[in-house]
């Protein structure tokens, strides 16, 4: 489901979970579709029935996302008893069929078996656990008994196209650029992983280093890309994703574009992404820190060894039993030596568990360096460890020559590495449209990543609360690039009311510094300061400011959410949180009210 389905379809705003929770990357997620244009039920008391429903699930104040999937999902089976057979038979079916089959006919038999097995892990299935395309093809037969079943995926999946091909075309007539997504991985438990594993290291999972927002890293549990595997076949697999999106988008956001260059890969058996390393990378052989006095041989540096104060620093009055059940001579014991064993091992919310499952998992964090999986006898230093009590229990010549060693690894030993194996990769898929190329550049960015953009003609994203200039609190929009799309905020932070209320210390100092006002700073973000940051964007030589709509209504006191608070879409600490915000306005009721910034200045053209 690209990301800006859910802002064309219907009257309602919503944003849906994750991108990549999709179990498709080509389908839409039927949540999306507009009833409306599937028809009206002949059944008067059951199409009054969905009409009360749907004003009930309308004027939450946050979607549900479960009751709107139900009660979608009822009208589906009614609405498709009736039309289906008319809209099959059609020849526009007929046509978006035969270009859209190679991947419809997987995505509705896995949708089918999902749902039939009770399960997206098709490892679990009984039947049909490994694909097989011969036997998806008998499925999808007219002829075939399970044949409904899947039919009904190839109607909504017409339907949701034809929708948003609506909305595109009626885009494009009036002059309106829109702009889609490419999330950077699948879910594990997708059709894809089930129709081409070999494309994926099902083995790993991909996350973020730490930042300012999450602490001990991203995990989002996704699976890697096998690059190797891609590039055999001209990288056909993201080929046809680019084309496909070209269908809708004149613009495409790359999510994450560093994953271009090197992904953050976390081994299946850990939960924080503090145990991850970069893939591909340069990783020091064993012989190689052996020269610079770390000797990892019998898990030095690599596993746990907690001495009397670093148990009693994370466990406390537990550092008895956890001495005393969890470990033997020193060591953990396998049952307590991986992340995932601890999450099984101590569940729930009860304190005593949770201490214990959370001082477990910081003292597996505990390490200088993480063995590559692939390379055994290699390892990669790891990230962010200056606060582990391995780092402080070094003596000080070893530290000196530990920081050495990591900054070199981190800022210098991979530069022209990654940009080798994103030079590999980028301008193969750009070639395969015409769609005007952003990416999501954020995070512990190489010094070759905005040189190889600037080369490729890749607009970076800017943001004033994470500057890419060391040392600098915030960045100033004036100095923006021109190859670039900047915004005040994204899906991963508060929108700037929140944000405004979160650390007074810091607010004060934007207020003073890049605002340049004196005197006391206003206690909320009122609507003159919310104007005058976002002309500040609007103004800068970005090409394109691109904002958020809870920023955009945050300058009209009369238009903006009474509780800053509830605007908050995602947080990325939390890997299920589910993206239940939506618009408190209806599209029709904004559209009679004037947001007067739309005539702020002559650059709002731009946005």
């Amino acid at each position: 489901a690209y990301e800006i389905h859910e802002r064309l379809v219907g009257s309602e705003m919503c944003i849906r979970d994750r991108p990549y929770n999709s179990i498709s990357i080509y389908a839409f997620h039927p949540m999306y579709t507009d009833l409306k244009q599937l028809g009206t039920l002949k059944d008067k008391k059951a199409m009054a029935d969905f009409n009360k429903r749907q004003k009930e699930l309308n004027a939450l104040p946050a979607v549900d996302y479960e009751a709107v999937n139900k009660t979608k999902w009822e009208y589906f089976h009614l609405i498709f008893k009736q039309e289906g057979e008319k809209v099959l038979g059609s020849a526009a079916f007929h046509d978006f069929f035969e270009s859209n089959k190679e991947w419809l006919q997987p995505y509705a038999v896995f949708s089918y078996l999902r749902d039939a097995y009770k399960t997206p892990n098709f490892r679990e299935w009984p039947k049909y656990n490994s694909y097989d395309a011969a036997e998806i093809e008998k499925l999808c037969q007219p002829e075939s008994a399970d044949y409904p079943h899947i039919a009904i995926y190839f109607y909504i999946q017409f339907n949701l196209h034809l929708q948003l091909l609506a909305a595109t075309e009626h885009a494009r007539a009036n002059g309106v650029v829109l702009k889609g997504d490419i999330p950077i991985g699948i879910s594990r438990n997708s059709v894809e992983a089930w129709t081409e594993p070999h494309y994926f290291n099902l083995n790993g999972q991909a996350g973020a280093p730490p930042d300012d927002f999450s602490v001990n890293g991203q995990n989002w549990g996704l699976p890697t890309y096998n690059w190797d595997v891609m590039e055999k076949d001209g990288y056909a697999w993201w080929m046809k994703r680019f084309r496909k999106m070209a269908e809708y988008f004149d613009a495409y956001r790359i999510d994450h574009i560093l994953g271009f260059f090197r992904i953050w890969e976390i081994p299946v058996h850990a939960v924080h992404g503090l145990l991850g390393y970069f893939n591909p990378a340069l990783p020091y052989s064993a012989d190689e820190l052996r020269g610079m006095g770390f000797d990892t041989q019998g898990g030095r540096y690599t596993t746990p060894a907690p001495d009397e104060h670093t148990l009693g620093e994370l466990f406390g009055d537990l550092a008895g039993e956890v001495r005393a059940t969890c470990m033997k001579e020193g060591r953990l014991l396998p049952a307590y030596a991986t992340q995932r064993k601890v999450a099984a091992r101590f569940p729930g919310d009860d304190e005593h568990q949770t201490r214990l499952r959370e001082g477990l998992m910081a003292l597996l964090d505990d390490v200088l360096f993480i063995e590559d999986p692939r390379r055994k006898g290699y390892f990669h230093p790891r990230i962010a460890p200056h606060s582990t009590h391995a780092y402080r229990r070094l003596d000080g010549e070893r530290r000196a020559t530990f920081d050495r060693l990591y900054t070199d690894f981190f800022y210098h030993r991979h530069n022209r590495f990654w940009q080798e194996s994103a030079l590999r990769k980028l301008p193969v898929l750009l070639s395969a449209t015409e769609m005007l190329t952003c990416g999501e550049d954020l995070g512990m960015i190489p010094d070759s990543v905005p040189e190889t953009m600037h080369e490729l003609q890749i607009l970076s994203l800017e943001i004033q609360r994470m500057p890419k200039t060391p040392g600098e609190l915030f960045a100033d929009p004036a100095h923006y690039p021109y190859f670039s799309v900047c915004t005040t905020s994204t899906h991963d932070m508060n929108p700037l009311r929140a944000w405004w209320e979160e650390d007074r210390e810091l607010t004060a100092r934007f207020y003073h510094e890049a605002l340049g006002i004196g005197g006391d700073v206003p206690y909320f973000c009122e609507p003159w300061i919310c104007r005058r940051i976002l002309d500040m964007h609007l103004n800068s030589p970005a090409m394109l400011t691109i904002l958020p709509l809870q920023d955009w209504l945050s300058t009209d006191g009369e238009l903006r959410y009474p509780d800053p608070a509830k605007e908050r879409i995602n947080v990325p600490s939390i890997p299920r949180y589910h993206w239940r915000y939506r618009m408190h306005l209806p599209l029709e009721e904004l559209l009679r009210k004037e947001l007067s910034l739309i005539h702020i200045s002559e650059p709002t053209r731009r946005s």
